[in-house]
């Protein structure tokens, strides 16, 4: 078995999880972010959390209210987007960063950020993709169905950023457990994970047991 990579390595393990509301689909046909929750894991440990609600200086329309929960009196008396959005880059600092369905989060992460002058440097896996690799067998990879597929910690809040974040950070660890027993590995690099969600289904043995090899 390899060794355990060091503290601050290329660990899958210490990073940023996040996820975002949102007013729509699209930053491109003018959505904005609503809310945003994340947790930091240190080693496989949730170390710190940040939330906060964003107001986006419109209102939603019912079908976002009814599906998040998130009233636009609620968005009212919240921090600006510009406010919350320096303070996450601030949170995340160069840390590598995860998503459920991450090309999602990322656009808007990306165009909340853009907006402000600010980026992160690091780099987003997409803990959908892992999963669809790693669980094929599973009826769906939507955040809920996995959760409850392995009867991982929830509060049935789902469709809040801070829960979700939390639901797929212990989702992603799960992920990083179930290799590590399956094919022997050490601390399982991010590097490897960013690997697996583009490797093909059939390619996915053949990746790990090299991993595992090297």
């Amino acid at each position: 078995m390899p060794n355990p990579l060091p503290p601050g390595a290329d660990r899958a393990d210490t990073l940023v999880v996040f996820d975002f509301e949102t007013s729509g689909l699209s930053p491109d046909q003018g959505d904005r972010a609503i809310e945003i929750g994340a947790v930091r894991l240190v080693e496989g440990v949730i170390s710190e959390r940040f939330q906060s609600l964003m107001n986006p200086g419109r209102r939603v329309n019912a079908f976002i209210q009814q599906f998040t929960g998130i009233s636009n009196a609620m968005l009212q008396d919240a921090p600006p987007c510009a406010e919350v959005m320096a303070a996450f880059a601030d949170f995340v600092g160069t840390d590598n960063l995860v998503a459920h369905n991450a090309s999602f989060d990322s656009r808007f992460l990306g165009a909340e950020l853009g907006r402000i002058g600010r980026h992160t440097p690091g780099v987003i896996a997409c803990s959908l993709l892992a999963a669809r690799r790693i669980y094929p067998e599973a009826p769906n990879h939507k955040l809920g169905t996995l959760v409850r597929y392995h009867a991982l910690p929830h509060d049935n809040s789902f469709h809040r950023a801070l829960a979700d974040a939390e639901m797929t950070a212990h989702l992603w660890l799960r992920m990083l457990a179930d290799l590590q027993l399956q094919f022997g590995l050490g601390a399982v690099p991010f590097t490897l994970m960013q690997r697996l969600t583009r490797t093909p289904r059939q390619g996915v043995a053949a990746l790990l047991t090299q991993a595992c090899a090297g």
